[in-house]
């Protein structure tokens, strides 16, 4: 039965009865559907609009359709149009005329609203704790790194030297501000749109706040047609998904460089690499090379979701049944990357001397060669051109700016003494950079530390 049947005398064609049904995709909000009809009818009793015995009579209906539910006794009927009207028909064949009384002063306009803000408010709460997880493990990887000398890179060629443990806490500053992004989200979505009605409230003496308090959003939303036509917090959700998406991309990408044997930085664990049926000797990364797929389908989920939001008039419109899927998908998609992401870095082995090897080449000491002649009193422009020839005498001779004589250095300018050779080790380098956000150690270790101190406050 139809939950607008009566002004219609033709059955719906089966077509476009499997067309028009969302069951296939909504059924995953069952509980939110049930927890906010006993909210809602638990309101219409204490209101009087309807008598507080067949209040009870529904909210107990509805506890038992849950626990049967989760029992395995009931089973959600793949016919129904959506999960709305399946729960509505269960309750009804249960208690009859009583629980046609539970969709006073509401419609599925604001019923869904609802089941989707209180989906996807536990959503958010719980990609935040994966993604605290994540970053927990890189802090210790980086702690257990914070003196690991590697190259850093600009343009893809090695620039100057970092540790590995202040590249790892680079994308620990990028997940903290998307974990910030999924936690505003989740404040502007926390408000109950409950009492919207189709799209301009009811006539009914029912309290919204009521509903709003059991329900434990902060309040509910202010305005009807508002309440039932925007889907702004999935669009918000769906571009802070995204975004967490695009950094684990790119740190895929630095995965499947990383393990190669071209870099040779670090190894993956067996459990999280796969081999290849023809090439014995093949070791892939294939949990990286998914993660970085599946970023465009969370981009994808994103633009479905803009999509169809950017021509709809007010108030409701069916094209809003096509919010779930894609939102759901983007979760979906986030939480299972995270699940298979967070336990392959905590698992891999960090290679340092590979990483020390690379650092050594490159001349990525060349601006500290530089501010050696800077501290001696040279204007930078001059140190800059000096070392520039350097390197260009390095190359040519097959040296590098540790292993060129002293006499080199000072054919270019007499300032040079034995002293240019310490302050252009890595480990002077590294140490060096001691400044706010620098590479060194010490900062390393206080940034990590910083970090575990704010994951601790937010999980408490």
């Amino acid at each position: 039965m139809k939950l607008w049947a009566g002004r219609f005398h033709k059955e719906l064609d089966s077509k476009v009865n499997d067309f028009n049904s969302s069951i296939s995709f909504d059924s995953r909000m069952v509980e939110e559907d049930i927890e906010g009809s006993i909210a809602h009818a638990t309101m219409l009793g204490e209101c009087g609009v309807i008598a507080k015995e067949e209040a009870d009579k529904i909210c107990a209906g509805l506890h038992g359709i849950l626990a049967d539910l989760k029992s395995g006794a009931l089973s959600i009927d793949p016919e129904a149009e959506d999960i709305h009207t399946f729960v509505e028909g269960e309750l009804t064949a249960r208690l009859g005329d009583t629980g046609r009384r539970l969709h006073t002063a509401r419609s599925r306009n604001d019923q869904v609203a609802v089941d989707l803000r209180l989906s996807l408010k536990k959503q958010c709460a719980g990609l935040q704790k994966q993604i605290y997880g994540l970053i927990e493990v890189l802090c210790g990887k980086a702690l257990e790194n914070s003196r690991t000398v590697m190259p850093g890179y600009t343009h893809m060629q090695r620039a100057q030297p970092v540790t590995f443990g202040h590249h790892l806490l680079a994308y620990a500053e990028m997940f903290l501000r998307d974990a910030g992004r999924l936690e505003d989200a989740e404040k502007r979505m926390d408000f109950c749109p409950l009492g919207s009605c189709a799209l301009a409230g009811t006539t009914y003496p029912i309290d919204r706040n009521r509903t709003a308090s059991l329900l434990g959003f902060s309040g509910p939303t202010q305005n009807s047609l508002d309440g039932v036509s925007d889907r702004d917090f999935c669009l918000e959700l769906s571009s802070c998904i995204a975004i967490t998406m695009v950094h684990l991309s790119r740190f895929s990408e630095e995965i499947v460089l990383w393990c190669s044997w071209e870099f040779k930085f670090i190894e993956l664990d067996d459990a999280f690499s796969t081999g290849s049926s023809i090439m014995p000797q093949k070791k892939n990364p294939d949990i990286a090379e998914l993660v970085r797929g599946k970023s465009g389908r969370a981009i994808g989920d994103m633009t479905t979701l803009f999509t169809m939001m950017k021509g709809l008039p007010l108030a409701y419109n069916k094209d809003l049944q096509e919010d779930k899927e894609a939102i759901f998908d983007a979760v979906d998609t986030l939480r299972m990357c995270l699940a298979a992401f967070t336990p392959m870095i905590e698992t891999m082995k960090v290679l340092p001397q590979n990483m020390r090897a690379a650092a050594a080449k490159g001349f990525i000491n060349a601006t500290d060669c530089a501010d050696f002649l800077v501290n001696k009193g040279m204007p930078f422009r001059t140190a800059y051109r000096i070392t520039g020839e350097l390197v260009a005498l390095c190359i040519e001779k097959g040296l590098t700016l540790e292993t060129l004589p002293l006499e080199e250095y000072q054919k270019e300018s007499d300032l040079f003494d034995e002293s240019v050779y310490g302050a252009i080790s890595l480990e002077r380098c590294v140490d060096g950079r001691n400044v706010l956000g620098g590479p060194a150690p010490q900062n390393v270790e206080a940034q990590a530390g910083r970090i575990l101190k704010l994951l601790e406050a937010k999980q408490k």
